[in-house]
């Protein structure tokens, strides 16, 4: 018996029967499938032992990620919604790269943006609490872009006139050719990376780059400072929104489910009973 379009909608999209969870415990399996034969087709000797098993699972894995693609834009009642949200954007792109392989070398190991679609594993195994602290480290990263934005001009005036700077004194001679090699070089310092493909010779320019290594050992730490700021103020902030403070005391450590003041023992206006 064919099912309907409405049951047909249900299985795919929702996650709670046992024809819902089968389809996606079979759909997590293929996308597992899909990024070990891309990983183990980029190695040389596999490649060339296995490479014609290799692109005819590649082959099929991506039709049938095409085939469940289309079924998922017919099966939504909101098309456009679904194609421009972020799971209709990772779906298609989990189809893409092997399409344009037929045009453009080994862009089908891009595939393994599949890796992507593995995030609806939180929906089918009901992960709710990480979804609410993914948001909760969301909401902290967006309260803190400001500052963080602040920080990376002051970074970026800094890279700016170091570079100038070692273009001065160090001058073509030493490697830095330009103000934007010498701005490149004040970046791998900055970040104690270190490349060590551009060099200070002179004195004066050894001094400047160990001042800008001290720098950015300190620069480093202040993004990760801000954003734990923030998350610390509202982890108390919603802490503060759990308490209720008592009408006659003013005692204000109560918690949501007090019957009675803890401090002075009268019963709370308005309380759980």
């Amino acid at each position: 018996m064919l099912l309907s379009k409405k049951r047909l909608a249900h299985i795919v999209f929702e996650s709670d029967d046992r024809a819902s969870k089968a389809f996606d415990l079979v759909l997590l399996l293929l996308i597992f499938g899909s990024i070990i034969v891309a990983i183990l087709d980029s190695v040389a000797e596999l490649h060339l032992k296995y490479g014609r098993i290799f692109l005819v699972l590649e082959l099929a894995f991506t039709l049938l990620f095409t085939l469940e693609y289309v079924l998922r834009v017919w099966l939504t009642s909101k098309t456009l919604k679904y194609v421009i949200s972020f799971y209709g954007i990772v779906d298609l792109l989990a189809i893409l790269p092997v399409y344009l392989s037929f045009f453009i070398a080994n862009t089908h190991l891009l595939s393994v943006v599949r890796a992507l679609r593995l995030l609806r594993v939180i929906r089918i195994l009901k992960l709710g609490r990480y979804l609410a602290e993914a948001e909760f480290l969301r909401e902290s990263l967006k309260a803190s872009a400001a500052k963080i934005q602040i920080f990376l001009f002051m970074v970026l005036t800094i890279v700016l006139i170091m570079g100038t700077l070692m273009f001065v004194v160090e001058g073509p001679e030493h490697g830095f050719t330009s103000i934007p090699v010498g701005m490149y070089w004040a970046i791998v310092t900055l970040t104690t990376v270190g490349f060590g493909d551009i060099t200070p010779v002179t004195a004066l320019g050894q001094l400047m780059a160990s001042l800008i290594m001290l720098m950015g050992y300190a620069i480093i730490a202040v993004p990760t400072g801000i954003v734990t700021s923030e998350m610390a103020r509202r982890r108390k902030s919603e802490s503060l929104e759990d308490l209720k403070s008592c009408t006659f005391c003013g005692f204000d450590r109560l918690d949501r489910g007090d019957r009675y003041c803890r401090n002075c023992g009268e019963k709370r206006v308005n309380s759980p009973d």
